[in-house]
């Protein structure tokens, strides 16, 4: 949610962003006539409504604001970043186009007071208090205000427009929509990914409430408490009624938060929208710095349409190329795909944490993932595992989706959801199918069982089925 999974460096974004925003793509939807510097960013202090004080930043353009105040966007950073992360954006990409900024670090982090609460209610409250707090200002519109967030942040801004926050436009990025869906789908929890999470925070700077979820789902088991405390942050039941016009930024490549936490929203929203995915995210994504100054660009267009009524925006879909060679494809609405089903046959007793793998070279290609794929496992006479993982790859290289799924009993069919990623199939490269106890390329942790441990369960045939564009765009 942020960290060491957060886009890219600040370097990075700095060069890369200054780039557009001096060229053509944000110069077609400027606020102002040109560019203008920023004025030095301003530290300060926010007192919240409980009392709770958030260390924060200010970053105003150049010059004398407009009648009524500048625009306004309130960003909020990934887990692990800091408010000053934001002020390169702003500063880069905001402040040179004519929008206000402010930004903070989020309460139990960095430098603010109070206690972690992972998008909860606390958070939802600072961002009201701050939407306060920023319209109030004489150079800053009281009604023409945006939000945009990444990872945990994108959090905070779905959570606080359904909760009534009357941001005219946002853009949550790189983030959830379903928590529980992205933490633990199918009641297995990805233990590799929320043991990285649960170092960027200590345990000490969380909201006491969130305790005893949090050591529940760290240690593997989804809990009453984990459901309770994912529901309350989890917001797509509620975005069928949500109007806001929002751009969703979203990676073609991410373990953490897939492409379906993107797509649901996409289907949902009521309002006017669009889907940025791209080569940004949480690992395995790439980041290729080169394509940052593109989604940033669509930020920008998108606050300048809607805060500002200028220039304009487009609807649909739009999907960068992996890698990333500068092109786009467009789509009016979601990608086309079709679907194809593989039989591998065969039959192999294995330990708990031992696996199998199974090995297909589809036929046609290059082909290119995207929707929702699946396995079905057979498996016998199981004495030990209560959930199975599985892994395509591309044999010897990319690995392109994991899942999990909880079995019971001493024999069945288990069908295992895989996550929803964009990835390219080369044409003539097999695909390697893993299934077993195995941690699924650190998604998932490796099962607490020692080296020689006796067979535990029997893997029998296994069927994949992959969803697919209905035509590759990456090469």
């Amino acid at each position: 949610m942020g960290g060491s999974v957060s886009l890219v460096g600040r370097i990075r974004v700095v060069v890369a962003v200054t780039a557009v925003v001096l060229g053509c793509v944000v110069a077609a939807s400027s606020v102002s006539a040109g560019t203008r510097a920023a004025q030095a960013t301003q530290e300060l202090t926010i007192t919240v409504s409980d009392g709770t004080k958030l260390a924060c930043g200010l970053v105003l353009p150049g010059g004398s604001p407009p009648a009524g105040g500048w625009p306004g966007v309130l960003l909020f950073h990934g887990l692990g970043q800091d408010h000053q992360y934001m002020e390169t954006i702003a500063n880069a990409a905001l402040a040179p186009v004519g929008f206000a900024s402010l930004m903070c670090d989020a309460r139990g982090t960095g430098a603010s007071g109070g206690t972690f609460g992972l998008d909860g209610p606390n958070e939802v409250q600072d961002a009201r208090d701050l939407f306060n707090s920023f319209s109030a200002r004489s150079d800053v519109s009281d009604t023409q205000i945006g939000a945009f967030g990444l990872s945990l942040g994108g959090g905070v801004v779905w959570n606080a427009a359904v909760a009534g926050v009357p941001f005219k436009a946002i853009v949550p990025a790189i983030t959830w929509t379903d928590l529980g869906a992205a933490l633990n789908p199918n009641g297995v929890p990805k233990g590799g990914e929320i043991a990285q999470l649960a170092q960027v925070t200590p345990p000490s700077r969380w909201d006491p409430s969130l305790n005893q979820a949090r050591i529940d789902l760290a240690g593997g088991v989804v809990t009453p408490a984990v459901k309770s405390i994912e529901a309350a942050r989890s917001w797509r039941s509620k975005l069928h009624s949500l109007a806001v016009p929002t751009l969703l930024l979203q990676g073609r490549h991410d373990f953490l938060f897939d492409i379906d936490q993107a797509l649901a929203a996409y289907k949902l929203l009521a309002g006017p929208k669009r889907l940025y995915i791209g080569d940004l995210g949480h690992p395995p994504a790439s980041n290729p710095a080169a394509e940052l100054p593109t989604y940033l660009g669509e930020a920008v267009t998108w606050f300048g349409h809607y805060l500002a009524g200028v220039g304009s925006v487009r609807g649909g879909v739009e999907l960068a190329h992996d890698p990333w060679d500068g092109s786009t494809t467009p789509y009016s609405a979601l990608p086309g795909t079709r679907h194809i089903s593989v039989n591998l046959p065969g039959s192999k007793r294995i330990a708990a944490n031992g696996s199998v793998g199974r090995f297909v070279r589809p036929t046609g290609g290059p082909l290119e993932t995207f929707g929702n794929s699946s396995l079905s496992v057979r498996y016998s006479r199981n004495s030990a595992l209560t959930e199975i993982r599985a892994m395509v790859s591309v044999k010897g290289s990319t690995v392109v989706t994991v899942g999990a799924a909880k079995i019971r009993g001493g024999s069945g069919v288990v069908r295992i959801p895989l996550v929803d990623e964009a990835v390219l199939l080369p044409r003539g490269h097999r695909l390697a199918v893993t299934v077993g106890g195995i941690s699924a390329d650190g998604v998932y942790l490796a099962l607490g069982v020692g080296p020689g441990s006796p067979p535990a369960v029997t893997i029998g045939r296994i069927t994949l089925n992959l969803s697919l564009l209905k035509k590759t765009v990456s090469r």
